[in-house]
């Protein structure tokens, strides 16, 4: 895949306490809890943990050892390089069971969100360039009309809205993913940040694929540590969302037992792409949906909300894509139109572009065309439907086939006995059923 941005620039490792721009309480506590927590004596070990350099995690102990928080154990290591180990004082003890009862947040020590904004310029999803290449090698397993890569091309380039509509079954997820795997390159996400004390979690194993470090190279970890370690270095995320969404999905998420907050989807997303899909088949209105997203869409900012009703700015720096089977006319105003900024129609292929996609995937699953059969689908089958073609109608038909084959024990064939039965499949009959 080519890495054609591969060179965001990495956030830089902070080289004092005073480049942190925390509270200095909330950092002397947190490497108390995780003390606590981890059951961590090597400012090594410790260092790893809070995700610091050395010599700032070194800074922090000082402090709290001169606040009488921290004390040597006054045995040096000899396997951690006759490292001095430090363990909590009983005023530690009782201060970290303090800070832990206010929040159960530990371990990595968090960005403030001031300084995450400065990152997201550096890798903005609007700083990507696709070419026609790439998008076409991303698109390789499908086969679409050369028109369609003309619109969305300059749509991804520019890191915009995009609504993509028509019926179903036509690839709008697959071109979506498609979407994806042009972009190719990878992000910096924060385990978590700060605003106003408070810490929102941000890296997300489910949402988030980290690029691994190769541990072949001695040389390896030293250069992972050249970039701040609060961060992780992952492929540009995407969040597909479905029927499933609701507006509540989109607002921080309060853990009152921890005490500590989650990041929403779009937050989790940024730099990324968000995918909502199946657009009106949500309990939401698209319009209500749309309305939520009015002011991220324009300002490139989303509004967020703390317990206390407190609102504060975050960045916006994602490219969504909306799909929806519906006719924007049916579910949007043209207000709410006029904020989405590329409107792409994805249609069924045409009959010369369905015949590509059946001998491709019957190709793919070791099916040998027939001649007659396809005659029989266009002109018998094909005409009762008004030679209305999807894309998905070549992968149902030659799987149903395969499992009658498998069924009757016979090797893989089509025959316009076995269309008849796989499309009787792919349609249901109107009839009233007498209850």
């Amino acid at each position: 895949m080519n890495m054609q941005t591969s060179n965001v620039m990495a956030p830089p490792a902070p080289k004092g306490l005073e480049q942190m721009l925390l509270p200095p309480v909330m950092m002397r506590d947190i490497l108390l809890k995780t003390i606590f927590r981890k059951n961590v004596d090597m400012v090594s070990d410790i260092a790893e943990a809070i995700c610091l350099p050395m010599s700032v995690t070194q800074e922090l102990v000082d402090i709290a050892r001169e606040q009488k928080l921290l004390e040597a154990t006054g045995t040096l290591n000899a396997n951690s390089g006759n490292e001095m180990g430090y363990q909590l004082t009983d005023a530690g003890k009782a201060r970290a069971l303090d800070a832990l009862a206010q929040s159960e947040y530990f371990g990595a020590m968090p960005v403030p969100l001031d300084v995450y904004r400065e990152q997201v310029k550096r890798q903005s999803i609007r700083n990507i360039q696709v070419t026609r290449d790439q998008l076409t090698n991303a698109m390789g397993h499908l086969v679409l009309p050369p028109s369609l890569l003309d619109h969305l091309g300059p749509a991804v380039s520019a890191g915009r809205s995009i609504l993509m509509y028509g019926p179903p079954g036509n690839g709008k997820s697959s071109i979506s993913n498609g979407i994806r795997d042009a972009l190719g390159d990878q992000v910096y996400v924060p385990f978590a940040i700060e605003y106003a004390g408070q810490v929102i979690t941000v890296y997300d194993p489910i949402v988030h694929t980290a690029i691994e470090q190769t541990g072949d190279d001695p040389n390896s970890l030293r250069r992972a540590r050249r970039f701040d370690s609060r961060y992780v270095c992952c492929q540009r995320p995407t969040v597909v969302t479905g029927g499933e969404l609701s507006l509540d999905m989109l607002d921080l998420v309060y853990n009152p037992t921890a005490r500590t907050y989650q990041a929403p989807l779009q937050l989790k997303s940024t730099g990324g792409i968000f995918i909502v899909d199946d657009l009106g088949r949500q309990a939401e209105s698209p319009q209500s949906l749309i309305n939520r997203w009015i002011v991220p869409l324009e300002e490139s900012k989303d509004i967020l909300a703390l317990q206390s009703g407190e609102k504060f700015e975050v960045p916006f720096d994602t490219l969504v894509i909306f799909s929806t089977n519906f006719h924007p006319n049916e579910i949007f105003d043209t207000a709410a139109l006029r904020r989405i900024f590329f409107k792409i129609k994805i249609d069924g292929p045409s009959q010369e572009n369905f015949l590509k996609i059946f001998a491709l995937v019957a190709r793919k699953k070791g099916m040998a065309l027939d001649e007659a059969t396809l005659v029989h689908l266009l002109k018998h089958k094909y005409p009762t439907i008004d030679n209305i073609y999807a894309n998905y109608q070549p992968v149902f038909l030659i799987d149903q086939m395969i499992a009658i084959c498998e069924f009757e024990g016979i090797p893989y064939q089509m025959s316009p006995d076995l269309i008849d039965r796989a499309w009787a499949n792919m349609f249901v009959k109107d009839e009233v059923i007498v209850k």
